[in-house]
């Protein structure tokens, strides 16, 4: 048996790599962007000086001749499910007797006037980076449309080498479809600190081309105008599935698959930003293009393939990211626009730069949230906590046991249980205390 896979991101090469555990099949990723595989979330650190590519590749380039996984680069122009041949453009014809399309995302466009000239471009793949470095010589300012993290990374490249940006959020402010309102309103503060020029409630109208097909400034809902020589178009991604949409594969905005990531039709499968779950989980979207969940389709998919049935199951829903210098992590259900029935305990440091959120649900007390800004929680006890459905009381009792590394940061856990003493009336009599023991007996280790 023949596997194809296309796109050799976190999906296809995750895998790839199962398969090669589980099996003796042939195994062949294509992909157009680079040879070899590398860590797409650290794209703005080799920008920034942080790292050089070659130390964002997870494995050595003899990883995979040494597990006999086939690297072509190449790309596919069109797939002919008939007869299972992948029309490419340097390799010719190419047949599978199995395919994974893992063929990730695209930035998004709105149709704005301007938005395909010279100088403008997202932050996604290693040729956007190239693009960024190129025209980052002698900039006088970049632009940045889109308040999501994708956005703010942008802006912190750029702020790193001392270049202006001006940052356009149509929001009231930065991803407060997201994030709470005092965690959204910290975002702000933390943008602006840094001397990044934030314009809340703001639009792209147009991207200006200077005559030669070269952006020079874009004009805002605002009536402004604002000089430029780099626009970054940040406003969120799309899976990248264009050039199958006249083909029997069935696709709304990305490709339809079932439990096991089957597609409708035989012997294809989808993982990563380019599937769509027929029935996703509760509480998760149809669509997410996270690097954790695109990891655990790709092992998924390998067992499908090799007939060991095991449905997707995303879990607890989790995500971390970095603000600057905020550190990010979330776990479960936490909105910037909560449903009724939810409400949280919230603590804020005095600095305005560190907060605690607890979610819970009001009519059963059984937490559902947790959102931490510059506080580092352990990912297990959380996700038990969510899991088992435990009660606030609970979980502000047994607090320590989710402090990370306390023995160099501080702990604010005592400030945020004298809280939820002073909010509730419910008094904390005996806080668990943490020990290296206690934590390992609370996860069952």
């Amino acid at each position: 048996m023949h596997v194809y896979i296309i796109g050799n991101g976190i999906s296809g090469v995750t895998a790839a790599r199962f398969l090669r555990k589980n099996s003796d099949c042939e195994i062949t990723i294509l992909s157009s962007e680079t040879d070899h595989f590398y860590s797409r979330t650290a794209l703005m650190y080799i920008y920034m000086g942080h790292m050089g590519f070659e130390q964002t590749k997870p494995y050595e380039d003899y990883f995979w001749k040494k597990n006999r996984i086939n690297l072509i680069n190449t790309h596919v122009n069109k797939i002919d499910f008939d007869t299972k041949i992948l029309k490419t453009s340097s390799k010719g014809d190419l047949s599978y007797d199995k395919l994974v399309l893992a063929l990730g995302s695209s930035s998004n466009k709105f149709g704005w006037p301007g938005q395909d000239l010279k100088g403008v471009g997202g932050l996604y793949a290693i040729q956007d980076l190239e693009r960024i470095e190129e025209y980052s010589k002698g900039l006088n300012r970049a632009v940045i449309v889109g308040g999501g993290l994708i956005g703010i990374e942008m802006a912190e490249m750029f702020h790193s080498r001392h270049i202006p940006v001006t940052f356009l959020v149509r929001e009231k402010n930065y991803w407060d479809i997201v994030l709470p309102a005092e965690e959204s309103a910290m975002v702000n503060r933390e943008i602006r600190r840094n001397g990044i020029d934030l314009q809340l409630e703001t639009e792209l109208v147009e991207i200006v081309d200077d005559g030669d097909g070269q952006c020079c400034a874009v004009k805002t809902s605002k009536d402004d105008t604002i000089e430029c020589g780099f626009v970054g178009l940040t406003a969120g991604v799309h899976p990248n599935v264009k050039f199958l949409n006249e083909s029997a594969l069935e696709i709304d905005r990305g490709i339809k698959v079932n439990r096991y990531l089957e597609t409708n039709i035989d012997d294809v499968y989808a993982v990563g930003d380019c599937a769509e779950q027929r029935e996703p989980a509760v509480g998760r979207r149809p669509i997410e293009a996270l690097w954790y969940t695109g990891k655990m389709m790709g092992e998924t998919v390998a067992y499908n393939i090799l007939d060991q049935k095991i449905a997707y199951d995303p879990g607890i829903w989790f995500n971390s990211a970095k603000f600057i210098d905020i550190e990010y992590q979330v776990y479960g259900e936490v909105s910037g626009r909560p449903p009724d029935h939810h409400d949280s305990i919230y603590w804020e440091h005095e600095d305005g730069n560190k907060s605690i959120r607890l979610v819970y649900n009001k009519n059963t007390e059984k937490i559902v949230g947790l959102n931490l800004m510059g506080v580092r929680f352990r990912h297990e006890v959380c996700e038990k906590w969510l899991a088992e459905e435990t009660d606030l009381h609970t979980v502000v009792q047994q607090l320590n046991l989710a402090d990370f590394d306390p023995e160099f940061y501080k702990s604010y856990i005592a400030d945020v249980q004298a809280l939820y003493t002073s909010s509730t009336g419910k008094p904390i009599e005996k806080p668990v205390k943490k020990t290296l023991k206690r934590v390992l007996a609370f996860l069952g280790k």
